[in-house]
Protein backbone atom coordinates (compact mmCIF):
# COMPACT_ATOMS: atom_id res chain seq x y z
CA UNK A 1 0.00 0.00 0.00
CA UNK A 2 1.15 3.50 -0.92
CA UNK A 3 -0.10 6.70 0.58
CA UNK A 4 1.03 9.87 -0.45
CA UNK A 5 0.83 13.29 1.58
CA UNK A 6 1.17 16.52 -0.01
CA UNK A 7 0.59 20.15 0.66
CA UNK A 8 -1.00 21.54 -2.55
CA UNK A 9 -1.21 25.03 -1.68
CA UNK A 10 -4.31 25.46 -3.91
CA UNK A 11 -5.89 22.42 -5.65
CA UNK A 12 -7.69 24.17 -8.32
CA UNK A 13 -4.03 25.98 -9.09
CA UNK A 14 -2.67 22.45 -9.35
CA UNK A 15 -5.42 21.31 -11.75
CA UNK A 16 -4.59 23.98 -13.97
CA UNK A 17 -0.87 23.83 -13.89
CA UNK A 18 -1.46 19.88 -15.35
CA UNK A 19 -0.32 18.30 -12.11
CA UNK A 20 -3.00 16.52 -11.22
CA UNK A 21 -2.48 13.25 -13.48
CA UNK A 22 1.30 13.44 -12.61
CA UNK A 23 0.34 12.93 -9.01
CA UNK A 24 -2.07 10.15 -10.00
CA UNK A 25 0.46 8.68 -12.04
CA UNK A 26 2.62 8.11 -9.17
CA UNK A 27 0.40 5.39 -8.41
CA UNK A 28 -0.97 5.99 -4.45
CA UNK A 29 -3.61 3.59 -2.84
CA UNK A 30 -4.27 6.80 -0.32
CA UNK A 31 -3.74 10.61 -1.80
CA UNK A 32 -3.81 13.16 1.23
CA UNK A 33 -3.88 16.52 0.33
CA UNK A 34 -3.42 20.00 2.89
CA UNK A 35 -4.48 23.44 1.78
CA UNK A 36 -6.73 22.60 -0.94
CA UNK A 37 -8.29 26.15 -0.45
CA UNK A 38 -11.41 24.97 -2.17
CA UNK A 39 -15.35 23.68 -1.44
CA UNK A 40 -16.10 20.50 -3.25
CA UNK A 41 -18.34 22.50 -5.74
CA UNK A 42 -15.68 24.10 -7.31
CA UNK A 43 -13.47 21.41 -8.02
CA UNK A 44 -13.18 20.14 -11.34
CA UNK A 45 -15.44 16.81 -12.09
CA UNK A 46 -12.25 14.70 -12.52
CA UNK A 47 -10.80 16.01 -9.15
CA UNK A 48 -13.86 15.54 -7.33
CA UNK A 49 -14.31 12.27 -7.74
CA UNK A 50 -10.99 10.63 -9.83
CA UNK A 51 -12.16 6.96 -11.14
CA UNK A 52 -11.11 4.26 -8.46
CA UNK A 53 -11.02 6.44 -5.69
CA UNK A 54 -13.58 6.92 -2.96
CA UNK A 55 -13.19 10.87 -2.21
CA UNK A 56 -13.57 12.95 1.27
CA UNK A 57 -13.19 16.76 1.79
CA UNK A 58 -12.92 18.97 4.92
CA UNK A 59 -13.32 22.85 3.98
CA UNK A 60 -13.28 25.61 5.99
CA UNK A 61 -17.12 26.67 7.78
CA UNK A 62 -16.31 30.15 7.47
CA UNK A 63 -13.13 31.80 5.90
CA UNK A 64 -13.79 30.45 2.05
CA UNK A 65 -10.78 29.45 -0.50
CA UNK A 66 -8.55 28.86 2.84
CA UNK A 67 -6.96 25.77 4.36
CA UNK A 68 -9.00 22.65 3.52
CA UNK A 69 -7.87 18.89 3.11
CA UNK A 70 -8.46 16.33 0.94
CA UNK A 71 -8.08 12.13 1.03
CA UNK A 72 -8.79 9.69 -2.04
CA UNK A 73 -8.32 6.10 -1.36
CA UNK A 74 -8.90 3.21 -3.59
CA UNK A 75 -9.53 1.26 -0.42
CA UNK A 76 -12.86 1.27 0.99
CA UNK A 77 -12.82 2.77 4.40
CA UNK A 78 -14.88 1.99 7.51
CA UNK A 79 -15.61 5.17 8.21
CA UNK A 80 -14.74 8.23 7.55
CA UNK A 81 -15.01 11.67 10.45
CA UNK A 82 -14.25 15.63 10.02
CA UNK A 83 -15.30 16.58 13.65
CA UNK A 84 -11.92 17.51 15.49
CA UNK A 85 -13.01 20.43 18.58
CA UNK A 86 -15.23 22.10 16.67
CA UNK A 87 -12.62 22.75 14.01
CA UNK A 88 -13.80 25.48 11.60
CA UNK A 89 -10.85 25.98 9.54
CA UNK A 90 -11.19 22.38 7.68
CA UNK A 91 -7.90 20.94 9.11
CA UNK A 92 -8.66 17.34 9.26
CA UNK A 93 -9.93 14.10 7.52
CA UNK A 94 -9.59 10.60 9.93
CA UNK A 95 -10.27 7.56 8.39
CA UNK A 96 -10.80 4.01 9.72
CA UNK A 97 -9.11 1.15 7.77
CA UNK A 98 -9.25 -2.41 8.33
CA UNK A 99 -5.36 -2.11 10.11
CA UNK A 100 -5.02 1.26 11.18
CA UNK A 101 -6.50 4.69 11.52
CA UNK A 102 -5.38 7.95 9.61
CA UNK A 103 -5.34 11.11 9.94
CA UNK A 104 -4.84 13.51 7.36
CA UNK A 105 -4.03 16.95 9.05
CA UNK A 106 -3.21 20.43 7.94
CA UNK A 107 -1.39 21.68 10.92
CA UNK A 108 -2.02 25.39 11.46
CA UNK A 109 0.71 27.87 10.64
CA UNK A 110 1.65 30.08 13.85
CA UNK A 111 2.53 33.48 11.54
CA UNK A 112 0.45 36.53 12.07
CA UNK A 113 0.78 37.95 15.09
CA UNK A 114 0.24 35.97 19.09
CA UNK A 115 -3.39 34.81 18.43
CA UNK A 116 -2.15 32.58 15.40
CA UNK A 117 0.63 30.96 17.66
CA UNK A 118 -1.34 30.34 20.56
CA UNK A 119 -4.14 28.58 18.27
CA UNK A 120 -1.25 26.72 16.66
CA UNK A 121 0.11 24.97 19.84
CA UNK A 122 -3.55 24.71 21.07
CA UNK A 123 -4.24 22.74 18.32
CA UNK A 124 -1.31 20.52 18.54
CA UNK A 125 -2.39 19.80 22.40
CA UNK A 126 -5.80 19.00 21.36
CA UNK A 127 -4.35 16.54 18.59
CA UNK A 128 -2.42 14.83 20.40
CA UNK A 129 -4.69 14.10 23.48
CA UNK A 130 -7.25 13.48 20.37
CA UNK A 131 -5.19 10.71 18.81
CA UNK A 132 -4.55 9.14 21.55
CA UNK A 133 -8.06 8.30 22.74
CA UNK A 134 -8.57 6.55 18.99
CA UNK A 135 -5.36 4.50 20.26
CA UNK A 136 -6.29 3.85 23.75
CA UNK A 137 -9.55 3.62 24.24
CA UNK A 138 -11.37 0.84 26.85
CA UNK A 139 -11.77 -2.28 24.53
CA UNK A 140 -8.35 -1.51 22.94
CA UNK A 141 -7.11 0.49 19.31
CA UNK A 142 -5.69 0.51 15.81
CA UNK A 143 -2.62 1.69 15.16
CA UNK A 144 -2.09 5.46 14.01
CA UNK A 145 -0.39 7.06 11.15
CA UNK A 146 -0.58 10.52 10.75
CA UNK A 147 0.27 12.81 8.12
CA UNK A 148 0.58 16.60 6.51
CA UNK A 149 1.47 19.38 6.82
CA UNK A 150 2.84 20.08 10.59
CA UNK A 151 4.05 23.69 10.18
CA UNK A 152 7.33 22.70 12.13
CA UNK A 153 10.85 21.75 11.59
CA UNK A 154 12.11 19.17 14.29
CA UNK A 155 15.92 19.49 14.98
CA UNK A 156 18.50 21.51 13.34
CA UNK A 157 18.57 18.96 10.56
CA UNK A 158 15.34 19.40 9.37
CA UNK A 159 15.77 23.28 7.96
CA UNK A 160 18.56 24.42 5.85
CA UNK A 161 19.40 27.47 8.26
CA UNK A 162 18.17 26.91 11.65
CA UNK A 163 20.71 29.76 13.33
CA UNK A 164 19.18 32.29 11.64
CA UNK A 165 15.09 30.67 11.90
CA UNK A 166 15.29 29.86 16.08
CA UNK A 167 13.25 32.99 16.66
CA UNK A 168 10.71 32.26 14.04
CA UNK A 169 7.57 30.33 13.94
CA UNK A 170 7.96 26.77 12.48
CA UNK A 171 10.99 27.01 14.73
CA UNK A 172 10.40 27.93 17.81
CA UNK A 173 11.49 25.84 20.91
CA UNK A 174 7.33 25.78 22.05
CA UNK A 175 6.95 24.26 18.61
CA UNK A 176 9.47 22.13 18.82
CA UNK A 177 8.82 20.38 22.67
CA UNK A 178 5.10 19.50 20.81
CA UNK A 179 7.04 17.17 18.46
CA UNK A 180 9.14 16.11 21.02
CA UNK A 181 6.01 15.00 23.35
CA UNK A 182 5.02 13.38 20.10
CA UNK A 183 7.51 11.15 20.13
CA UNK A 184 7.78 10.28 23.70
CA UNK A 185 4.36 9.29 23.24
CA UNK A 186 5.85 6.64 20.89
CA UNK A 187 4.88 7.88 17.37
CA UNK A 188 7.77 7.49 14.97
CA UNK A 189 8.72 10.12 12.17
CA UNK A 190 9.45 7.40 10.17
CA UNK A 191 11.44 9.60 7.56
CA UNK A 192 14.19 10.08 10.32
CA UNK A 193 13.86 6.99 11.25
CA UNK A 194 14.18 5.18 8.72
CA UNK A 195 17.52 8.60 7.80
CA UNK A 196 18.94 9.75 10.85
CA UNK A 197 21.86 11.79 9.63
CA UNK A 198 20.20 12.17 6.10
CA UNK A 199 20.68 16.36 5.64
CA UNK A 200 19.39 18.50 2.80
CA UNK A 201 16.47 16.54 2.54
CA UNK A 202 13.18 19.14 2.45
CA UNK A 203 9.61 19.20 1.77
CA UNK A 204 8.83 22.89 1.73
CA UNK A 205 10.60 26.30 0.45
CA UNK A 206 9.81 29.25 -0.27
CA UNK A 207 8.77 30.56 -3.63
CA UNK A 208 9.57 34.13 -3.36
CA UNK A 209 12.93 33.54 -2.79
CA UNK A 210 13.64 30.72 -5.69
CA UNK A 211 14.59 28.89 -2.70
CA UNK A 212 13.93 25.32 -3.92
CA UNK A 213 16.31 26.64 -6.64
CA UNK A 214 19.35 26.79 -3.84
CA UNK A 215 17.26 23.84 -1.68
CA UNK A 216 17.30 26.35 1.47
CA UNK A 217 14.13 24.88 2.46
CA UNK A 218 12.79 22.71 5.67
CA UNK A 219 11.35 19.86 6.45
CA UNK A 220 7.58 20.57 7.76
CA UNK A 221 5.24 17.46 6.27
CA UNK A 222 5.90 14.32 7.63
CA UNK A 223 4.59 10.63 8.21
CA UNK A 224 4.09 9.52 11.94
CA UNK A 225 3.33 6.04 12.55
CA UNK A 226 2.36 4.26 15.82
CA UNK A 227 5.49 1.77 16.41
CA UNK A 228 3.50 -1.60 15.50
CA UNK A 229 3.67 -0.85 11.84
CA UNK A 230 7.51 0.05 11.89
CA UNK A 231 7.97 -3.98 10.59
CA UNK A 232 5.42 -2.77 8.01
CA UNK A 233 6.97 -0.24 6.13
CA UNK A 234 8.59 -0.72 3.27
CA UNK A 235 10.08 2.34 1.77
CA UNK A 236 9.53 6.14 2.64
CA UNK A 237 10.15 8.91 0.10
CA UNK A 238 10.83 12.92 0.05
CA UNK A 239 9.29 13.02 -3.75
CA UNK A 240 11.53 16.48 -4.49
CA UNK A 241 11.67 16.09 -8.01
CA UNK A 242 7.43 16.65 -8.11
CA UNK A 243 6.66 20.18 -8.71
CA UNK A 244 3.44 22.33 -8.75
CA UNK A 245 3.50 23.58 -4.86
CA UNK A 246 5.64 25.33 -3.12
CA UNK A 247 5.98 21.88 -0.84
CA UNK A 248 6.59 18.52 -2.16
CA UNK A 249 4.97 14.99 -1.84
CA UNK A 250 6.07 12.29 0.41
CA UNK A 251 5.23 8.71 0.15
CA UNK A 252 4.83 5.70 2.26
CA UNK A 253 4.95 2.63 1.63
CA UNK A 254 3.64 -0.48 4.03
CA UNK A 255 3.66 -4.11 2.95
Amino acid sequence: MRIISWNVNGLRALHRKGKWNEILDLDPDILCLQEIKAEVKDLPAEVQSPLNFYSYFDSPKEKKGYSGVAMYSKVKTEGVSYDFHGDKEGRLIEAHFKDFILFNVYFPNGGGGPERLKYKLEFYEKFLKFIEKHRNPPTGGKPIIFCGDINTAHKEIDLARPKENETRTGFLPEERVWIDKVVKKGYVDIFRHLNPDRSGAYTYWDMKTFARDRNVGWRIDYFFISPELLSKVKKVEILDDIFGSDHCPISLELN
